[in-house]
This record gives structure tokens, sequence and C-alpha cells, in this order.
């Protein structure tokens, strides 16, 4: 059986590091025309910035906190056939800083789709064109609340949010006690995610095999952490802790950080970036990610990602698949 349907997992996600230049700015090299891009300043406590081809350029949301969306014309200028242009806003663009830009490409071969919907506050299905039915939802209100998070681990009885360190909530309304289909999913009455009138937008992640993951792990509280198998070697993890309040967790396979070959654990450790906060890089020494290829370990004892007994749940997309359609084992880029 082939293993994946996606063997250059690259046409669907890509890591872009740049330097700021302070003056309109377009970046190439992503090999694909993005359609979701996360932009995060590496050495400085700025804004998350998430720009979508659905919304449109220069419209921005931030992952960090509950504001509504705004319109920034120096932010995200458009998207690009490889790439995409910022111009001299100082979340993405200051000259000599340092920035990451996650990138996405909205098609259901990866299982990704992008929904805006009106909330009406009654029991109701979303129409989504992931091709399977989605393990991780993200919604966010436009106009200004919460990012509230579906995940298959949690169940459909509770929400998690990405803009905070608390612990899932249990929310029987929100996603009106129904898991995702492979065509819809659903709403219940909650104003959190279904208010009247207002605009949402939602990410939904279907998995696909040798792409992209989306499971859960307890941690053991040890430097040998616990092993999580993805089935590729992941370019791109985030981690919650879903009985604690922890942050959002977020590593790359292009910022240095993981593995002992690429890190001195004993004084930089794992430079993890946080959705819930502005802040920068982080320079510690127990959250800290080994990349295998067909998945990842925690290599610290830090409660964000392997405290005791601590349940978390994950998302993660490809580097390369352990096995490509045709059953041979692939190496990394």
């Amino acid at each position: 059986m082939a293993y994946t349907t996606i063997d250059k997992s690259s046409d669907y996600f890509e890591t872009k590091l740049y330097t700021g230049t302070g003056s309109e700015l377009a970046l190439t090299g992503v090999g694909f025309q993005p359609d979701w891009v996360w932009i995060k300043e590496r050495n400085g406590a700025t804004n998350q910035m998430l720009t979508d081809s659905v919304r449109g350029a220069t419209k921005t949301l931030h992952s960090q906190n509950a504001d509504g969306e705004s319109t920034d014309a120096q932010a995200l200028k458009s998207f690009n056939s490889d790439g995409f242009t910022v111009g001299t806003d100082g979340d993405v663009n200051t000259g000599s800083d340092t920035y990451v830009a996650w990138n996405w490409k909205k098609t259901a071969d990866a299982g990704f789709d992008i929904v805006l919907y009106t909330g009406n506050a009654t029991n109701r299905t979303i129409s989504h064109s992931c091709g399977s039915a989605p393990k991780m939802i993200i919604t966010k209100s436009r106009a200004g609340n919460n990012w509230f998070v579906y995940h298959e681990s949690i169940g459909n009885t509770k929400m998690i949010k990405l803009n905070t360190t608390s612990a899932e909530e249990t929310k029987a309304a929100i996603w009106n006690s129904t898991s995702p289909t492979s065509s819809v999913f659903s709403l219940g009455t909650d104003n959190d995610a279904n208010e009247d009138s207002i605009n949402f937008i939602a990410y939904c992640f279907a998995e696909k095999q040798g792409y992209s993951k989306f499971g859960s792990y307890v941690g053991n509280g040890n430097a040998d952490g616990t092993f999580v198998y993805t089935g590729f070697r992941p370019a791109w993890v985030m981690i919650k802790r879903t009985d604690g309040a922890n942050g959002w967790f977020i590593s790359d396979d292009q910022r240095v950080g993981f593995n002992s070959a690429t890190t001195n654990s004993a004084t930089l450790g794992n430079v993890e970036l946080n959705a819930n906060t502005s802040r920068t890089e982080a320079e510690g020494n127990t959250n800290i990610m080994d990349i295998f290829s067909n998945g990842f370990k925690m290599h610290g004892t830090g409660n964000d990602t392997n405290g005791s007994g601590s349940n978390y749940i994950t998302m993660a997309f490809a580097s390369n698949p352990f096995t490509t359609s045709t059953g041979v084992p692939t190496t990394a880029r």
C-alpha cells in the first residue's frame, strides 16, 4: 500500500526565514503561492501576524490576543506565486530584525481549508473542502473574541483557547456535541463560535498520512521524554498541554534549537515560540525537541511539553514522509 499521497511536503507547507529591511520586501523561495501565512518576529516581542487569502491580504489577526481583525496596508501586502510581499509594518519588516513565516497551501490534497461564515446562534453545520473529516479546527470571531480550537483528541464537547494558557474546557454547545464529517463541521448555540450576525474565520485541518498528524500524548517528566509517532519527519510542530495552564509551544526544523546536534542544550535549548504570546524566541533548556524521520521526542522536563502524567495535544506537518507513495524510504530534505 502507498504510505502517502504527498511525496513533496514542501508543495503544501514551508517555513521561510528572513531578515527585515524596513522597506517593502518581496519574499520568494516558498515554492508555492500560500493561502495562510503566519509571521512572527524572532528577536522582538511583537504581534503574531496571521493573514490568509480568503479574508485577503492586509487583513490581520493576532493569535496571542482576542482582538478583532484589522486592516494594515503595510503588513502582508500580497500573496505571490512563490511567496508573499510585506510592507513596512514593524511586526513583519523592521530593518535588520529576524522573522519566521510559516506558509500553508489551501487544498483538499493537503487536507486544509479556510472557511468564512456568519454566526446565527442556532444549531447548524458549515461546509468545508478538506476532503475528509477535520481532526482540528481553529475558529475566530473577526469582530473580536478568543480563538477557539476543536481537536479530535479532546472531543466534541470540549474546546481550548489558542490565545491563552488555559486548560481545555467543557462546552457542549460550541460544537453541538458533534464531530466533523468529510463535508461539514457542526456548531451549536454558543456565541464563542456562532454569535448571531458576527463574521468568523475557521481554519480546518484533516489528517493526511505522511504529511500531517493531529494527535496526543502523555508526558513523563523525564529528559528521556515521550516519543510521538507521526509517520514523517516533522517540519513544524505545535503542542498544548490540555490539563494545565501552559502555553502553545511551536518548533520548526528551520530555526536552530532542535536535536542535540544543533543546539547546546545546557545553555540554549529549544528556541521555541508560543502562539499565545508576543514574546521573542525563548532560550531555555526545559522544552527541547528531538526530530526524527518518523516523529519527535521531547528532550526536556518543562510542563509546556513534558510534565509528568500531563496530557498534550499536537499538530504537526511534514518535512518528508517516512516512506514515499511508491514505498521507497525518504531522506531529509
